[in-house]
């Protein structure tokens, strides 16, 4: 919150006028005080001596008045702030303080206090998400390592040939899926604290997407599911790397959930200037209390099937498209499918560049 200009020249223009109304009041108390005492004596050391203690008691008046002012309207502020922002370079985050005045008539103290307010509410927040972070790598991890752990122990103990290779083809799983977490925990923490914008070049989408479909199509056929595209040959600018990322993500998941003789639907359209992809299955669905937080870090909605991903492929989605200024939306209904749309905020152009 900023202090209002006009409200600080208001107290600009109040103070001065204040200021000197002071001065001018005391300049006459002790003149009035000279006036008196002269009337009464002609002993010139007398007046100068009484003359002398009107302006001590005067001086000290006005001194305690501006010591009072000064304890409740700077210290007490300046105080409070202080013993904040060290128990907030010390890393407690809860720390609050309640502004002096009511809201609307904040002064500078008080809008600090506020920014102050906020900025601890931000880092507890960061810093929850920093530890469930951390805890949900350590959790995922355990799991995959674990599995690696045990199987080695078993095959070194002297197993058959058959049961050798069978345990060998789980530790490879379990180190596949072990690696794909490393490399999407690395593709996350980049997008976070990248400050840089990513490097844009023209794309035509409905090519980009048709080829990130190709790579899935022995999955599709192995499942006996049908893929419907609708790619109209849109172009936009943005960033392909980070494209690619949703998209195969979007599709993984779409083939992963969708049961045997499913659908899926791949469409790219150009809708008032933005590039519309919509990613549509009739797979499992998604329950109505999990789509709030699907987009969330290692938040599986289907637990059953916890083991075919890590919990950060949508979290990565939801990343990038922020990233790049897009939008994206999710519609599903439980048993019968989802339709993940995406928007790109980038200029979308209908045919060639």
């Amino acid at each position: 919150m900023k202090t209002d200009r006009k409200k600080r020249r208001r107290k600009m223009l109040f103070g001065v006028p204040a200021f000197f109304l002071l001065v001018a009041a005391v300049v006459t108390v002790a003149m009035l005080s000279y006036g008196f005492i002269s009337e009464r004596s002609e002993d010139r050391v007398f007046i100068a001596v009484a003359m002398l203690c009107v302006v001590l008691f005067l001086s000290l008046v006005c001194t305690v008045a501006d010591a009072v002012r000064r304890r409740v309207t700077v210290d007490r502020p300046v105080q409070n702030i202080l013993d904040a922002t060290d128990r907030i370079s010390s890393g407690d985050f809860s720390v609050r303080l309640e502004p002096l005045h009511a809201y609307g008539k904040y002064d500078e103290f008080d809008c600090i206090m506020e920014n102050l307010n906020k900025m601890t509410a931000e880092l507890s927040a960061k810093e929850m998400l920093h530890s469930d972070f951390i805890a949900g790598v350590s959790h995922e991890m355990k799991t995959p390592l674990a599995v690696i752990q045990n199987y080695a122990e078993a095959i070194r103990a002297g197993a058959d040939a058959e049961t050798t290779q069978k345990y060998a083809e789980i530790i490879g799983s379990s180190a596949r899926r072990l690696a794909g977490l490393v490399t999407d925990v690395l593709k996350l923490n980049k997008l976070e604290n990248r400050e840089l914008p990513p490097e844009t070049e023209r794309i035509r989408l409905d090519e980009m997407l048709a080829a990130a479909a190709l790579r899935y199509e022995e999955l599709i056929d192995e499942k006996g599911i049908v893929l419907n595209c609708d790619l109209d040959e849109v172009t936009v600018l943005s960033a392909p790397h980070e494209l690619e990322i949703v998209w195969n993500n979007l599709l993984s998941n779409a083939v992963k959930f969708t049961s045997a003789g499913g659908r899926i639907s791949l469409s790219v359209k150009a809708e008032n200037g933005k590039a519309v992809v919509r990613v549509a299955d009739t797979g499992c669905g998604i329950p109505p209390s999990a789509g709030g937080r699907i987009f969330e870090k290692f938040y599986q909605a289907d637990a059953s099937r916890s083991g075919e991903g890590n919990g950060l492929g949508l979290a990565l989605v939801k990343k990038v498209i922020d990233f790049l200024g897009g939008e994206i939306f999710v519609e599903s209904e439980v048993g019968k499918g989802s339709t993940f749309t995406v928007r790109l905020n980038a200029s979308a152009e209908k045919g060639e560049a």
